[in-house]
């Protein structure tokens, strides 16, 4: 068999991985052993921060919409359950919208649910 030489497929595979790391600390960005486990750990706390994001913007959506309805008369928990009652289906991210940057809308829902 002929010999082949990898040497630019090895070098590319090197240099992808260093790209990656740019920006990173001490020899983590510049020597590949170190710069492919730094990626490795790097990859797995960015995935848990995409599924950890939802969850905080979703515990601030309820905290505005709290606020907001404490103010006219309701607990979060009373407006959520109304809304269901009622068959209103908006979600928490719209409802957050409308009570902090549309009140008069805002209010209009809540009086939906308390008649």
């Amino acid at each position: 068999m002929p010999r082949v030489k990898r040497g630019k497929v090895a070098v590319k595979k090197r240099r992808k991985i260093l790209e990656y790391t740019k920006g990173f600390k001490w020899g983590r960005k510049s020597k590949e052993r170190a710069a492919k486990e730094a990626l490795l750990h790097a990859w797995v706390h960015a995935f848990h921060g995409r599924k950890e994001k939802k969850r905080n913007f979703r515990r601030l959506w309820q905290t505005k919409i709290n606020a907001a309805s404490r103010n006219l008369g309701l607990t979060y928990k009373e407006l959520i359950a109304g809304l269901k009652k009622k068959n209103i289906i908006i979600d928490r991210k719209i409802l957050s919208e409308l009570a902090s940057d549309h009140p008069k809308i805002f209010e209009k829902v809540v009086e939906k649910i308390k008649v």
